[in-house]
């Protein structure tokens, strides 16, 4: 049996046009879908609402409703009105259901949606529930690696380049800059080049520890530079210049007459130089090569010159 539209609105069949738009308006705020996404019940109260005020708002179809009860449609002439500016429709299977929002909420009211009516404030009321469905944003996860350099790049600067293998299985390869004197086990931040964030959220960052690279023949400590230098019998005798390479390019050092093995002649500015810092020096320490092939004959001879200046190289040397 079809629901009596009266009952379904709550008011007597007597009931004035205001009754019964007031009374359609709080059950339709109170069974909106939108306010009960998840209730069955209040989906299918709603549009039995719709159903009665649609027909009891319209005075002809309430007119035909009073006389011939539900069968009233087929005694009505035509179709259902149609809907004009500011009309909706609310459809669950077959069924379309028409319905006006500034009915619903009326228009005009003191704080309301203004010029619009409640059917703007409406929709703005349902943007704000999808903006709070939105999910939120997360920075990105950040990306550590290891990079190992020359000795040479890490004294004077310069680039390199560095694969980064992402998280979805891709290859990427990032050029950075390695400043001038950077140390060994320091670390660079790559900012916004980690994994991206999720909802709109910031990048992570690429954190690379630098590693350096052996020298052969340079050691570093700070800003300071040491350098073995191989000279000759002769030239650590009679005294010389020799060419010597420094991350400056290779310069004449003077090696003085008589110099020993392990002596440190210093270079002064030669060394490592950071930016705005006064440069370190270097240090070239000197390691006399005798000559190979050496006779019996010339070895002694070597033998007798030291005689005549006797001397102990290890009066310092202690534990």
């Amino acid at each position: 049996m079809a629901n009596d539209y009266y009952e379904t609105l709550g008011v007597g069949r007597t009931a004035t046009a205001d009754e019964i738009q007031k009374a359609y308006r709080s059950l339709a705020r109170k069974y909106h879908p939108d306010r009960n996404p998840d209730d069955a019940s209040a989906k299918k109260k709603f549009q039995e609402v719709q159903a009665a005020f649609d027909v009891l708002n319209d005075a002809e179809k309430r007119k035909l409703y009073d006389q011939y009860g539900s069968n009233y449609e087929a005694f009505a002439g035509g179709g259902p009105t149609g809907g004009g500016p500011g009309k909706w429709t609310y459809s669950t299977g077959p069924q379309t259901y028409p319905f006006d929002l500034n009915d619903l909420f009326g228009e005009g009211v003191e704080g309301g949606a203004g010029a619009g009516g409640f059917a703007d404030l409406f929709k703005q009321f349902g943007r704000g529930a999808s903006a709070r469905r939105r999910p939120q944003a997360h920075r990105g996860a950040d990306l550590k690696h290891e990079l190992t350099v020359p000795f040479a790049t890490a004294v004077l600067g310069g680039q390199a380049a560095l694969s980064i293998q992402r998280h979805d299985g891709k290859l990427e390869t990032i050029h950075l800059k390695i400043p001038v004197g950077i140390d060994d086990g320091k670390r660079i931040r790559l900012r916004g080049q980690g994994e991206p964030g999720t909802a709109g959220g910031a990048s992570g960052d690429i954190l690379v520890t630098v590693r350096v690279s052996p020298h052969p023949f340079f050691r570093r400590t700070g800003k300071r530079l040491d350098v073995r230098v191989p000279v000759t019998l002769a030239e650590a005798v009679r005294g010389a210049k020799i060419d010597v390479p420094t991350p400056q390019g290779t310069i004449a050092l003077s090696i003085p007459p008589g110099t020993s093995s392990g002596k440190r002649l210093r270079i002064k500015g030669h060394g490592v130089r950071p930016p705005n810092q006064t440069p370190g020096d270097l240090f070239a320490e000197i390691q006399i090569a005798l000559p190979e092939g050496l006779t019996d004959e010339e070895r002694q001879q070597l033998a007798e010159i030291s005689s005549r200046h006797p001397q102990n190289p290890r009066t310092e040397l202690r534990w």
